[in-house]
């Protein structure tokens, strides 16, 4: 069965043109089993500041962030496990994809080239006036426990997102679409 990887990122603020990664996790389950069968959670050193709203969201401090290591130094590890999946899925992935695909490209990885689905543009049907749901209205549609004090840290966004998948995917609300041969 293909491998599915689901992805968070926490950045230092809202433009992927000029903002970093500062946390990344990314799981990766079989489709199959559904069981996890790789986690990959790393904070990053930014070498830059972090804006006062992004902090206020994730909490995270430019000096937490001290001998973390570079994007240049991790960039490799994640574009192997991601392109070693055959499907990416992110709860708004017109924000992390693009992000780490420019981060990527500014440390000369390779951008990998795998299909996303994103929970959040799929799932207009959690809401009741079809907005686009946060994570928080998805998990209650698809009755998923939501802890709000554990928001916004990458790895946990990454679980409940992908039980939210799952259960979505059971219930014919969402139908991806997988790389072949991943």
């Amino acid at each position: 069965m293909p491998k599915i990887a689901f992805l968070d990122t926490e950045t230092t603020g809202l433009f992927a043109e000029d903002q970093r990664i500062i946390e990344i996790a990314i799981l990766t389950y079989d489709s199959g089993s559904r069981k996890l069968v790789d986690s990959y959670v790393q904070r990053i050193d930014p070498e830059r500041a972090i804006e006062a709203k992004a902090q206020a969201v994730h909490g995270i401090s430019y000096e937490s962030l001290a001998g973390e290591p570079k994007m240049k130094d991790v960039a490799n590890t994640i574009s192997t496990k991601i392109d070693a999946t055959a499907l990416v899925v992110a709860h708004n992935a017109a924000f992390d994809v693009p992000f780490i695909g420019m981060e990527l490209h500014r440390v000369g990885a390779p951008l990998p080239s795998v299909p996303s689905f994103c929970t959040c543009e799929n799932g207009r049907w959690a809401t009741p006036d079809g907005k686009l749901p946060n994570l928080r209205e998805l998990c209650f549609a698809l009755g998923v426990d939501y802890d709000p004090s554990k928001a916004h840290g990458a790895e946990y966004d990454v679980q409940v997102m992908a039980e939210c998948f799952f259960r979505g995917v059971d219930r014919g609300f969402f139908v991806p679409t997988y790389r072949e041969a991943a």
